[in-house]
């Protein structure tokens, strides 16, 4: 059965981000190949395959499939113009927030979704720090998702969300230093850090997945 519901969100996350892929590129700006390659499309079925192993009932679900579907659009829009635009990130705020209250009342999970709170402020505060000692390494755009994607992760637990953290600045260097050995990039030159924080995300919550299963075993 589980199977079965994770096949269906891969399938309505796949086509909402294939429907809304003209307005990614309206709202980027731009034509770039990164936003018509379908990169968008494939990593948003992968977030809503995803989104049901990690859910408890209906509302965490739909707050996860709409989160997977919101970042594998900014993703390609942050190779493509550096940018993330707070069309896509200040909306998941309330999204995101109402899920995890309403999942919360429905499986008495309150405790979890003050720890979801605490996270975004937390990550929000240090990325935030980070962007005013290194602006040209971290964006305001970063520090806003960052908020959102700490809410995400704490929902599961403190080690989630240092397990998500930690991954994206290990994945954002090792990209930079492959992107120097191969000449595409100078040691001065910007490389989008939104795709690493998504995909930290990624590791933290399979972190916690796998963990919480280990435990359960």
């Amino acid at each position: 059965m589980l199977f079965v519901i994770a096949a269906a969100s891969a399938v309505v996350a796949g086509v909402a981000a294939a429907v809304l892929g003209r307005w990614m590129r309206s709202v980027a700006g731009s034509d770039s190949r990164w936003l018509r390659c379908g990169l968008h499309v494939v990593l948003a079925a992968a977030g809503g395959f995803g989104a049901a192993h990690l859910a408890l009932g209906w509302a965490d679900l739909v707050t996860f499939l709409v989160l997977a579907v919101a970042c594998a659009l900014l993703v390609p829009i942050d190779l493509a113009v550096f940018r993330l635009p707070d069309a896509l990130v200040l909306p998941l705020y309330p999204v995101v927030f109402l899920g995890l209250a309403v999942t919360a009342a429905m499986f008495d999970e309150w405790g979890s979704f003050g720890r979801a709170a605490a996270a975004a402020a937390a990550l929000f505060a240090f990325y935030f720090v980070l962007a005013l000692i290194n602006p040209s390494g971290l964006g305001l755009g970063d520090v806003k998702l960052s908020g959102v994607l700490g809410a995400f992760l704490g929902w599961f637990g403190w080690p989630a969300v240092l397990a998500g953290t930690l991954a994206a600045f290990v994945i954002n260097a090792a990209v930079a230093l492959v992107l120097l050995a191969a000449g595409r990039v100078g040691a001065k030159s910007g490389i989008a850090f939104g795709p690493a924080m998504v995909i930290g995300a990624v590791v933290g919550a399979a972190y916690w997945a796998v963990r919480s299963a280990a435990l359960a075993g």
